[in-house]
């Protein structure tokens, strides 16, 4: 963590400017997950998948949702950042999954090919598992937080997000409603369990990290729930103005089942709703804020 640590003596903690704050974790983000993964891909295209999807752009939103959290509690990015890394490769671990053939079937991610198209399905399928049994292994060390009871606490509530009553949960709810006429209450669970579960963890452990009390977890869960509806209906948003030729994922699109004008109604209420909040924390929860802000307003 040497040439990390040097980063992080710049960037101890999160900046107030949002744009500044949201690049920053991106980088120091992207150079933990360089230094963790391993490097010699000599023998072994299993290390080389792994690579390919983890260091891939991305926006990074999860690992920043942990340590702006954290940092309410005076926690710094370097006490945070293992944490978020664990996170964000069960993050990566389930694009790969989402993309396979027997899932979403897509053939490019972030502009470059799917990791199955780049080596094989059955490679894709075991970087994918790789990925999310080593963030576990990442959790589990003394590295990520010197407290066991903290770091098992992590590992608890990050498992259960990532299960069946979570991301994995809603991925088969997705599969199973392809072919169904869904109502609004079911698009809501599915989008809560498919991508909110993260969400919430994510601000749930920087609250964990930061040894906060009860109500204090649960006003960042609260929090984070609207904050990932709201991303996936901006989503839903722009990929309905973007690609109007193409609806084949329409029965899973609020847009679809309510209307842009209603959609946008809703958007604009999850944004009131998630920074309600956070008022318990003041000026402290100035970023989270912002990402309130930026998530609804965001054009890609």
């Amino acid at each position: 963590m040497t040439i990390l640590f040097n980063q992080l003596h710049k960037f101890r903690m999160l900046k107030n400017n949002l744009n500044e704050s949201l690049l920053g974790c991106a980088i120091l983000t992207h150079k933990r997950m360089a230094e963790l993964l391993p490097h010699d891909f000599s023998d072994s295209r299993l290390v080389e998948a792994m690579r390919y999807s983890a260091l891939s752009e991305g926006k990074r939103i999860r690992p920043f949702l942990l340590m702006a959290s954290a940092q309410i509690f005076g926690v710094s990015v370097l006490s945070s950042i293992d944490a978020a890394v664990a996170l964000e490769f069960i993050h990566v671990y389930s694009l790969i999954h989402d993309d396979l053939p027997a899932m979403d079937d897509d053939d490019f991610r972030r502009g470059h090919p799917s990791n199955h198209k780049k080596f094989n399905e059955a490679t894709a399928i075991l970087a994918g598992d790789a990925l999310l049994t080593y963030a576990f292994e990442i959790l589990a060390e003394p590295k990520c937080h010197k407290d066991p009871a903290v770091r098992c606490e992590l590992i608890k509530i990050i498992a259960k997000a990532a299960g069946f009553v979570g991301m994995a949960g809603g991925q088969m709810m997705d599969l199973e409603k392809a072919q169904q006429k869904i109502s609004k209450e079911e698009l809501a669970k599915l989008h809560r369990l498919k991508t909110g579960e993260l969400f919430m963890v994510a601000a749930e452990s920087g609250a964990v990290i930061g040894r906060s009390g009860l109500n204090e977890r649960k006003a960042l869960r609260y929090f984070a729930h609207d904050l990932g509806l709201a991303f996936q209906i901006r989503d839903d948003i722009l990929d309905h103005v973007r690609t109007t030729a193409d609806r084949t994922k329409e029965n899973t699109s609020i847009v679809a089942l309510v209307g842009l004008e209603a959609a946008q109604k809703q958007l604009d209420l999850l944004r009131e709703q998630s920074i309600a909040h956070l008022k318990i924390f003041g000026d402290k929860a100035k970023l989270l804020v912002d990402l309130a802000e930026f998530v609804v307003t965001r054009d890609r």
